[in-house]
């Protein structure tokens, strides 16, 4: 009886050098170093500012100085860098608003960051915020209400930029266009948010 399969070679050698690149540990260090410094320092400002000074308006200043910094480098520099998404607003030639989101696609002579740097991303994306909700409970049940305004503010910054980059991330997954992309989209695919921990 004749064996009618062949020899097939495989080439197991590209797929292990691109495993070991996305798993290399950090490929953009001080990109990854300013997507947490400023959101932690603003944090650690939070909790020591009462302790630290009397003056709420230097601490107001102070606290959105840094999580405006924060915004600014993670949507323009740490998600192209660390996870390959943007996102942005244009006015087109009519005057019309048109928010776009972007996911580059993963490829060998890209550079986006490793799997390390994406956890990294996403856990300081997601979990800052949560603190953030927590500080706006405890000042809006201590009634603490100069602080709760500062509070709000954080949670606003913080939580526009997670939003535009699981956006970015649905519409990259799905390869639809953002003007299609609904709020239940994320709640019809869990695994956008708990996929990328």
């Amino acid at each position: 009886m004749a064996d009618d399969t062949e020899d097939v070679e495989l080439d197991f050698a590209a797929d292990e050098q691109e495993r070991a690149r996305r798993s290399a540990v950090i490929r953009h260090p001080l990109a990854s170093f300013f997507h947490l410094f400023f959101r932690v320092v603003a944090i650690v400002a939070y909790l020591l500012c009462d302790w630290i000074s009397e003056n709420f308006a230097s601490c107001f200043v102070l606290i959105i100085t840094l999580l405006s910094f924060d915004f600014w480098s993670v949507k323009n520099v740490t998600g192209r860098l660390l996870v390959g998404l943007r996102w942005w607003n244009q006015i087109d030639d009519d005057g019309k608003s048109l928010w776009v989101f972007e996911a580059k696609k993963a490829s060998r002579d890209n550079n986006i960051g490793t799997e390390a740097e994406a956890r990294i991303f996403w856990l300081g994306l997601i979990i800052c915020p949560l603190i953030w909700i927590c500080f706006f409970f405890t000042s809006l049940f201590s009634l603490k209400i100069k602080w709760l305004s500062l509070v709000v503010a954080s949670i606003s910054l913080q939580a526009a930029n997670l939003y535009g980059y699981l956006r970015c991330k649905a519409v990259g997954e799905d390869g639809q266009h953002a003007d299609s992309f609904t709020g239940q989209h994320l709640l019809q695919r869990p695994d956008i948010i708990f996929g990328i921990l």
